[in-house]
């Protein structure tokens, strides 16, 4: 298949400003190299590659490079978004306590594209935003996944589910893992556990009184 055939995907990359974006993008060594600066918008697009058993594809990740301040990204940034990553930081909760203003913004040019919500930094240990405390991906159905940028952990989790949702494929999976930094920390196995264990009995809790639906 030559590169012109590869399907390519949008994927716009949204969140406070130092919740880790740009870390995130670039563990990704390919789309580092490969990135492209868009002036007008203040951008970043790095062209990340999964090889799955439904062949290759390329989300061309939009990031800001964190320059922006919310209100200020223009919809340019936003138009013909197939699909968004929101992130926050966990250690940081004004970052999660933001991100309805970012889905908000999101949607009203993207409207009903996949969306996924990654609560980053779980390797530092003053986690302060809990896994009982995220629940704004259950009331507008998003995807959720506690992450560590600078560890690689759960680094393909969003994209694989996007991936899923774009294609209309659930049975697609990926079959090479990309290529990453190396990992800057590390996550041992009782730590992860402990976080999956945690998120898996906050998704079973029921979803708090309205009157704070959007935190």
């Amino acid at each position: 298949m030559s590169a012109e055939e590869v399907p390519k995907f949008k994927l716009v990359l949204v969140g406070d400003a130092g919740s880790g974006k740009t870390t995130f993008v670039r563990r990704h060594l390919t789309g580092e190299f490969e990135k492209k600066y868009i002036a007008t918008l203040g951008a970043e697009v790095h062209p990340l590659g999964f090889s799955t058993n439904r062949g290759n594809i390329i989300f061309d990740v939009w990031d800001t490079a964190g320059q922006e301040s919310f209100g200020q990204l223009r919809d340019g940034y936003y138009t013909n978004g197939q699909c968004g990553i929101i992130m926050f930081d966990v250690t940081a909760r004004i970052t999660y306590t933001n991100v309805p203003n970012w889905h908000r913004d999101l949607v009203r040019v993207c409207e009903n594209i996949p969306v996924v919500l990654c609560g980053n930094k779980v390797d530092v240990r003053e986690r302060k935003v809990k896994a009982r405390s995220i629940t704004f991906h259950r009331k507008k159905n998003l995807q959720y996944y506690d992450m560590s940028a600078k560890s690689n952990y759960n680094f393909e989790k969003p994209f694989l589910w996007l991936a899923r949702k774009i294609t209309g494929a659930p049975d697609l999976e990926f079959v090479a893992a990309p290529a990453l930094a190396p990992p800057e920390v590390h996550l041992d196995a009782a730590t992860i556990a402990q976080h999956e264990a945690d998120l898996a009995a906050a998704e079973q809790a029921p979803l708090p009184d309205e009157d704070d639906a959007d935190l």
